[in-house]
């Protein structure tokens, strides 16, 4: 048990820097990095494509919003 968190937080990295979004108020980004991950989800669903690459805007927006935005947000 002790490896695997030892292992994830190894593996953890943040968001990376946004220049849509250069100041310090990253509400904005958080926002809009849910909004594409819907949208990404919606348009590969649509087609019928994996939608593993999705994944990535997730990983941003649950890295920049608060938790207490997250779950409302679902």
């Amino acid at each position: 048990m002790a490896e695997d968190i030892a292992t994830k937080l190894q593996n953890y990295r943040t968001a990376p820097f946004d220049a849509r979004f250069p100041n310090q108020n990253q509400t904005r980004n958080c926002f809009y990095n849910y909004l594409d991950y819907h949208r990404c989800q919606k348009s590969l669903d649509a087609k019928g494509v994996d939608t593993a690459p999705c994944d990535w805007y997730k990983r941003v927006y649950k890295s920049l919003c608060p938790i207490s935005w997250v779950m409302l947000l679902r």
